[in-house]
């Protein structure tokens, strides 16, 4: 049987051509001020870089508590660490070797009163950098971008953790610190970039020469200009050198030409040597050695006793900072924390 043809169909209307057009028109529209809407919407709202936490897995939040604590803990080691070893230091100066075992007498509260003094470097470091990492996922997702004026910002606001501090003189000591420090950064960071560095920057030991250059200007303001030291500074000059202040200020005076306390000199000398056997002038062209260190007839033998003795003053101190940071080397992270090593100023 041969298949049925099917039946012929009617051919469109003009009027559902153009019905057909009509809606194809409005889609089209439809379609590209959907776009527009989509392309302006992505004009406001940037993505957010991501926060160098991400790949943790862990939130702003947690990221921020989590580098307090491990700041304020790291700290407060040190500190206690460094006081527990400056006191075996005091004990076997005093050649009680015995006593360095026994615990009543290395960690007792009193003779080792850093607990509240720990604490607060503690809160300094912990407290800056957790609010640091705060603050700067702050902005980042806030100003939808990362550039360093977010690392301004939030360093700035977080400097207000150096209120944990007692005492404004140590507040202060540690601001002048950071504000060098800040200047070494500055300048360090515009040399790798070939955009400034001083003249002599690139010898193999200008650094040295730069130091001992610095060294010359604080000891000349020691001598020459003492009111523009702090005064614990002058103190701890005056403690570690060999040199007695009534002889820095009889420099001072000679090297201004204003008459030398001759009394004040005199008793000073008595009280060294037993006799004042040393002539005394008023206006004298130079301070002589036997003034300076009146003990000691030869200057090579003073300056090897005076190299020695500060030795053995300073010599506990730093061993400690070194010793903490050899024995406890902080992570990759805690590296990352900016101002970190300030822990041995503060």
């Amino acid at each position: 049987m041969p298949p049925l043809d099917p039946p012929p169909s009617d051919p469109p209307s003009p009027t559902s051509d153009r019905r057909l057009t009509e809606a194809e028109e409005r889609l089209r529209e439809a379609i590209e001020e959907l776009q527009r809407r989509q392309r302006r919407l992505r004009g406001l709202q940037r993505p957010c870089p991501a926060c160098d936490h991400e790949e943790e897995e862990t939130s702003c939040v947690a990221n921020a508590i989590g580098n307090l604590c491990q700041s304020f803990l790291l700290s407060y080691g040190t500190r206690v660490g460094i006081g527990i070893l400056l006191r075996a230091f005091k004990l076997a100066r005093r050649k009680s070797y015995s006593s360095l075992l026994d615990l009543k007498q290395l960690v007792s509260e009193k003779d080792l009163i850093v607990r509240e003094e720990a604490c607060r470097v503690g809160l300094l470091f912990g407290g800056f950098t957790g609010s640091y990492h705060a603050l700067r996922c702050f902005l980042r997702k806030f100003r939808k971008k990362e550039t360093p004026l977010n690392a301004i910002l939030a360093g700035s606001v977080a400097g207000l953790s150096i209120l944990a501090l007692d005492g404004s003189s140590r507040r202060r000591t540690l601001a002048l610190y950071l504000l060098a420090r800040l200047a070494q950064c500055a300048y360090n960071s515009a040399k790798s970039k070939n955009k400034f560095h001083l003249w002599g920057s690139h010898w193999s030991h200008g650094d040295s020469l730069l130091f001992s250059l610095a060294c010359a200007q604080v000891m000349y303001a020691f001598v020459m200009r003492p009111e523009s030291l702090p005064k614990a500074y002058q103190d701890f000059i005056l403690k570690t050198g060999p040199v007695a202040e009534p002889v820095y200020k009889a420099v001072r005076d000679s090297c201004r030409g204003s008459p030398v306390d001759i009394v004040a000199l005199s008793a000073y000398l008595s009280n060294k040597m037993g006799s004042g056997s040393v002539k005394l002038e008023e206006y004298p062209s130079i301070i002589p050695c036997s003034i300076i260190h009146p003990g000691k007839n030869s200057c090579l033998a003073h300056n090897g006793d005076a190299a020695s003795a500060t030795f053995r003053k300073t010599f506990p101190l730093y061993f400690s900072l070194t010793f903490r940071a050899i024995c406890c080397p902080p992570s990759t992270k805690v590296l990352g924390v900016p101002f970190l090593d300030l822990l041995a100023c503060s």
